[in-house]
């Protein structure tokens, strides 16, 4: 297993801000809606972006493996080493995409991952992620809640999904051991329209856990709303990407 910072960011404590590096054939994208199909490539070298924003003060870095996530099995680990190697002794990194089985999340998690972000097979299987607290512990998990219509869907977001209620996921997963939850409003994302603060404040008063928030973030007003409603950490992707909002900036508010 590689070495893996363990920095004083713990969201639980102290609200963090997340860069996200999204994969899809070895390039660093982004899309919109979790459309494949609407997709903007911004690098050919994930270390660098990884590096970048190091640089820029970041303790952790969201790696998400779009590829996995879409076929169910993780198609980036070579990547996600070299990551860890170039970085991971100044930030933690949280991995999600494709993590439906318990070699799979193993796998990260022995590539320097601080913290794997399953989806789909918890959704489905509560005991799943409990399965993966018991063995790795609570720090180490966190479940993305992707919703549309109220509803939290896996499988890559893909069309036709019917998924479950997403307030009813949370608390069935706080059962399990889940305490850090990754909700991400998909009708905003990639878009930079602002949060989705009603979503956020919905999933705050069931009072089950940590909530990390995603999807249409572009500004410095949008994180301390987050901040203020009670959210732990906010995930930020093409805000950064497109300049409308720099990561120092981010990390002042």
């Amino acid at each position: 297993m590689l070495t893996r910072y363990h920095g004083d960011d713990d969201p639980a404590t102290r609200f963090a801000i997340l860069p996200a590096i999204d994969l899809r054939g070895g390039q660093v994208v982004r899309l919109e809606q979790g459309d494949f199909g609407r997709e903007t490539v911004f690098s050919a070298d994930p270390v660098a972006v990884a590096r970048s924003f190091a640089d820029a003060g970041a303790r952790w870095l969201h790696v998400v493996d779009l590829d996995g996530a879409r076929t169910g099995a993780p198609a980036h680990t070579a990547i996600l080493a070299a990551i860890v190697d170039a970085v991971g002794d100044r930030v933690m990194v949280e991995v999600a995409g494709g993590l439906r089985t318990a070699p799979a999340v193993a796998t990260v998690l022995d590539a320097g991952a601080t913290r794997a972000v399953i989806g789909t097979a918890a959704l489905s299987d509560p005991g799943f992620a409990s399965g993966l607290v018991t063995h790795h512990g609570a720090g180490a998990i966190a479940v993305a809640i992707d919703v549309r219509d109220g509803l939290a869907v896996g499988h890559g977001w893909s069309p036709g999904q019917l998924g479950v209620d997403a307030a009813t996921a949370m608390v069935e997963l706080r059962s399990a051991g889940v305490t850090t939850f990754e909700v991400t409003a998909i009708d905003r994302d990639g878009l930079l329209g602002g949060p989705d603060l009603s979503l956020y404040r919905r999933m705050l008063d069931l009072g089950v856990g940590d909530v990390i928030a995603s999807a249409g973030v572009a500004s410095v007003d949008d994180i301390r709303a987050l901040r203020e409603i009670g959210c732990v950490g906010a995930i930020i992707g093409r805000a950064l990407y497109d300049g409308r909002l720099s990561l120092g900036e981010a990390l002042e508010a």
